[in-house]
């Protein structure tokens, strides 16, 4: 036994090493990341974070029956750890490993075993990079509780967003945004996540909910938020800590992520508004949850552009965002008869998807744009933004299909109607929110 013991110490004391942080013994060789750039992208990742757990989980669980508020929160909160170990595991190097053929990064930082001193193109070390996009990576999956709210079992959600993050989500971050081939070959952009968050989230939310059938009692009329004032704190905590996702894509302490910023910010402003009206034209009376949806569809339309267009072009993308949103989530429930019980794919993916689309336009330096890259023009642009919208809605619907059936042949999607009926926070977790 001693010696077993002794051989296990041994093979350990070799193997740590290899799972340690990549480190250049020559200190002469190393790139030395910029402190003011780490900091921010270390603040931007906390406030990422901060917004899908508070902000989220109060924004989506207000807005669903009391008794099914703390289901929203503990899926939340699972799908926060899950991810985020997937992401160390294999997610970052799958999204941003060395690039080989343009579809998945290498393996090469499988467990975070091979990161850079500083992440290439930025002055922030790859450890900053890497928890910076963890944080969207959690964003990204958590956007979809909203389209399952009260009738998804708990299990299943877990496995599926598992599955979804490194099936969906890291090929998708690595064709945009890890300089596969979207980026590469087509020329697309996505500055914070138009495409590879909102559209994706939007479109894998909606397929979702449809596998997963209408709600019991489901009329297409929206669920009336049992604390709008919470609904409203939680959108409120959107707001902001968006501001630092946007802004902190930049991974710099510039005038960029400053320019993304009041982007983000008068987009929802916008967007809000718009919204304000469109309510009071089309059911009398503006409501507060109504504004901070608006706002939520403002943000998710800027995102692809926040850091390439003028402010004026910022308040044009929030405005459109509100105008063709409300009409969509109409269209779903009603026309459609699918039940996105939080209007995911309506507020997310409809909003990520005009964005991204209309940044070929107003990236135009006429227009106060930052201009296109060598080679590419408007017609160009457009063509690759049209693209990689359909491409990132096909591959979301299609990963979805395939992820949320091989989970069910183990674990059911959703709860029985006895469950649903008395609520998921007392019998899936032996709980209630509000005492009652």
């Amino acid at each position: 036994m001693r010696k077993l013991i002794a051989m296990a110490a041994a093979g350990a004391a070799l193997v740590l090493p290899l799972m340690a942080w990549a480190q250049d013994t020559d200190v002469a060789t190393l790139d030395v990341a910029d402190s003011g750039d780490t900091a921010w992208a270390l603040a931007a990742s906390v406030m990422v974070l901060f917004m899908a757990l508070p902000g989220l989980t109060l924004f989506y669980g207000a807005r669903v029956t009391a008794k099914n508020f703390l289901s929203v929160a503990a899926q939340i909160g699972a799908i926060t750890a899950i991810c985020s170990l997937l992401w160390v595991v294999a997610g970052y190097t799958i999204a941003f490993g060395q690039i080989t053929n343009g579809w998945l990064g290498s393996g090469n930082a499988w467990m975070l075993i091979d990161l850079g001193n500083v992440r290439g193109d930025t002055a922030v070390p790859e450890s900053a990079f890497a928890l910076f996009h963890m944080t969207l990576a959690v964003f990204a999956a958590a956007l979809m509780v909203g389209a399952w709210a009260g009738r998804a079992r708990f299990a299943w959600v877990i496995a599926f967003s598992a599955v979804w993050s490194l099936m969906v989500y890291a090929p998708m971050a690595h064709w945009i945004w890890g300089g596969g081939w979207l980026a590469s070959r087509l020329g697309t952009l996505d500055d914070a996540g138009g495409l590879v968050i909102h559209t994706a989230a939007g479109v894998s939310g909606l397929v979702a909910a449809m596998l997963m059938g209408k709600r019991s009692g489901f009329t297409g009329a929206p669920i009336p938020p049992h604390a709008a004032g919470l609904a409203m704190a939680g959108g409120a905590l959107l707001w902001a800590g968006w501001l630092a996702l946007l802004g902190g894509a930049a991974l710099a302490a510039t005038d960029d992520a400053a320019a993304a910023m009041i982007n983000a910010h008068v987009a929802a402003c916008a967007a809000a508004l718009v919204w304000l009206v469109i309510e009071s034209f089309a059911v009398g009376k503006p409501s507060a949850t109504g504004f901070a949806t608006g706002a939520v569809a403002g943000l998710a339309a800027v995102s692809s552009a926040a850091a390439s267009i003028a402010p004026g072009a910022a308040m044009l993308l929030g405005g459109a965002a509100a105008l063709l949103s409300y009409p969509a989530m109409l269209l779903i429930r009603r026309s459609l008869a699918i039940d996105d019980a939080l209007g995911v794919f309506a507020v997310n993916g409809v909003s990520g998807m005009v964005g991204a689309v209309l940044l070929a336009a107003f990236i135009d330096p006429a227009l106060g744009g930052t201009g296109f890259a060598p080679g590419m023009g408007l017609v160009s642009q457009m063509v690759a933004q049209i693209a990689a919208v359909g491409v990132v809605a096909a591959w979301s619907a299609i990963g979805t299909v395939v992820a949320a059936l091989m989970v069910s042949t183990v674990i059911p999607m959703r709860v029985t109607e006895d469950t649903e009926r008395e609520g998921l926070d007392f019998i899936n977790h032996g709980e209630r929110a509000w005492g009652e």
